[in-house]
């Protein structure tokens, strides 16, 4: 046995009336052969996906990192590797915002072309992340930070099998760090304690989550700019509020800042521009007698197919990537564990699992990381420059721009990397 790995004490039940069936016993050794089973496995190779015609044009790696040995919390990622020159080109390593939103599979959008990107469900409970014991679901910004770190480089000998260990050619490689909306707030603490290991080179985040309170209060006079609230109302609110928008102080304050919010609900809220679509979100469960995954033997998920949305609304890609991530060819060809995640939702609603908003603000450590020479580019606001740290608009983007600016996404990313005027 390992030094580390837990005992496990055998318990002896006499039977002596009964002898177990014969079906039994192939069973009890299948559970006990994925009790035993090591928190890490061997990467899956993809070369062909249901629903795209012939081999995939780039090299597609699936597996699954443990991050938490005491609750079993495994982290699944997807690596498309660098079409160029993967042991030159740096590598990214990209989550989604949430939080427990998944970075849904899709062939990338010429990103490959320039770099390794390495995207990860995280927190536990994202995706076909997940836990062996219920407790690993209960994650927050610090210690789903925290996981990632683990899940990069582990720091004690007992621990094995990390990404870089698995992969430690990439080690040399400019190593950089993604994350858009609420991953865009932890994305800044993470990229600090892997600067302080020395293989961070810097960080992107798109329409960032600071968890400042200007987060909130920002919101009306961005609407403001956009026309979407009048000269009158805003002034009213300017006078009325002081600043605050989010905890009004008096009912002149409260009245004018509802009737603002009533006009924002007209609008899409992830792209002002584009038509108001219904959120492709799960239902509530309607057989509750269907097989459950760890998580769904604890907590009582929401589930079932989302509702369809117009074809022309970009909610309609995720509504199909629920039937795509659902079906058994496709978990087979990305070596999805059997039993760990049952039914893969795009984003788990809020309040579905325990999740603890426990850092206060990211904007210290992207003060503390700019001034101390790590590149960053902030994506969607106006272009400006201080120390390392890169503003940029992208013109028509959604709240997540890549959504439906890919190309431009592309481009801005590509020229900062090479140092390029944006």
């Amino acid at each position: 046995m390992k030094e580390g790995m837990p005992v496990l004490k055998p318990c002896v039940v006499v039977h002596r009336r009964r002898r177990p069936s014969a079906g039994l016993l192939p069973r009890l050794f299948a559970a006990a052969c994925l009790l035993l089973a090591p928190l890490s496995r061997a990467a899956t190779v993809v070369t062909r996906l249901p629903g795209f015609d012939g081999a995939l044009p780039f090299r597609l790696e699936t597996g699954y990192v443990g991050v938490d040995d005491a609750t079993g919390a495994e982290l699944f990622y997807y690596f498309v590797e660098s079409e160029r020159s993967p042991r030159a080109d740096p590598l990214f390593l990209w989550h989604s915002g949430g939080p427990r939103c998944s970075e849904r599979p899709r062939v990338p959008d010429r990103a490959c072309q320039v770099a390794s990107i390495l995207f990860v469900d995280s927190p536990v409970g994202t995706g076909f992340s997940y836990a062996r014991d219920p407790r690993g679901y209960d994650v927050g910004d610090i210690s789903a930070s925290l996981q990632i770190l683990t899940f990069l480089r582990k720091f004690d000998e007992l621990n094995k099998l990390s990404w870089f260990d698995d992969h430690p050619w990439y080690l040399s490689n400019p190593f950089y760090l993604g994350g858009d909306s609420y991953a865009g707030k932890v994305t800044p603490l993470i990229a600090q304690h892997v600067s302080e290991g020395a293989i961070s080179s810097g960080y992107i985040v798109g329409n960032p989550a600071t968890g400042d309170k200007i987060d909130e209060n920002s919101r009306i006079p961005y609407c403001h700019s956009f026309g979407i609230v009048s000269d009158q109302l805003y002034e009213a609110a300017v006078i009325y509020c002081d600043g605050d928008y989010v905890n009004p102080t008096n009912k002149l304050c409260s009245d004018v800042v509802q009737t603002i919010n009533d006009l924002k609900s007209e609008v899409d809220k992830q792209g002002i521009l584009d038509p108001v679509c219904p959120v492709a979100s799960p239902k509530p469960r309607r057989d509750a007698l269907r097989r459950k995954s760890l998580a769904e033997e604890h907590y009582p998920l929401m589930s079932g197919p989302p509702d369809e949305p117009p074809f022309g609304c970009l909610a309609y890609r995720y509504y199909l990537s629920y039937f795509w991530a659902n079906d058994n060819a496709t978990r087979a060809s990305l070596g999805i564990k059997e039993g760990t995640v049952t039914e893969w939702i795009r984003c788990k609603i809020s309040g579905e699992l325990p999740y603890t908003s426990d850092l206060p603000s990211s904007i210290e450590y992207h003060l503390n990381l700019t001034t101390r020479g790590y590149r960053a580019l902030i994506y969607r606001f106006t272009i400006t420059y201080a120390n390392n740290l890169t503003f940029a608009t992208i013109k028509g983007g959604r709240h997540i721009a890549s959504e439906n600016r890919p190309k431009e996404c592309f481009a801005i990313v590509k020229r900062w990397l090479n140092n390029e005027p944006l």
